[in-house]
């Protein structure tokens, strides 16, 4: 089964950038599709952007500001975040899409003055 290590987060001031990178641990192709999901507090968990080939997707609240992409490997997934608010605090975690891999452990992601 395929699992992901998700690593980058931090605390950023609203405006900052972060890159989060997400490895995969076990083979995955350039066909899979990877995506990018954040959980907020007490809210459910949603998707964010996602990778098909070369193909990118992005959800609404992150589009023209979230960059997903893959690494030089294949089994490394990006996720440049510019322009952060406020509003995009959660743990971020990646997965393949439909979700189908176990959850791992995420990486926080704090934006505050």
């Amino acid at each position: 089964q395929v699992r992901f290590v998700e690593s980058g987060g931090g605390l950023v001031r609203p405006g900052g950038s972060l890159r989060l990178s997400c490895a995969a641990q076990t083979d995955i192709t350039v066909d899979t599709i990877v995506a990018w999901y954040r959980q907020a507090p007490g809210k459910q968990r949603e998707l964010v952007a996602r990778i098909y080939g070369t193909h990118t997707s992005y959800s609404p609240f992150v589009e023209g500001r979230f960059t997903i992409a893959r690494g030089n490997g294949k089994d490394t997934i990006s996720l440049q975040m510019n322009s952060l608010k406020p509003e995009d605090t959660a743990v971020y975690y990646c997965n393949t899409h439909p979700a189908g891999a176990t959850w791992g452990q995420g990486t926080q992601v704090t934006v505050s003055s």
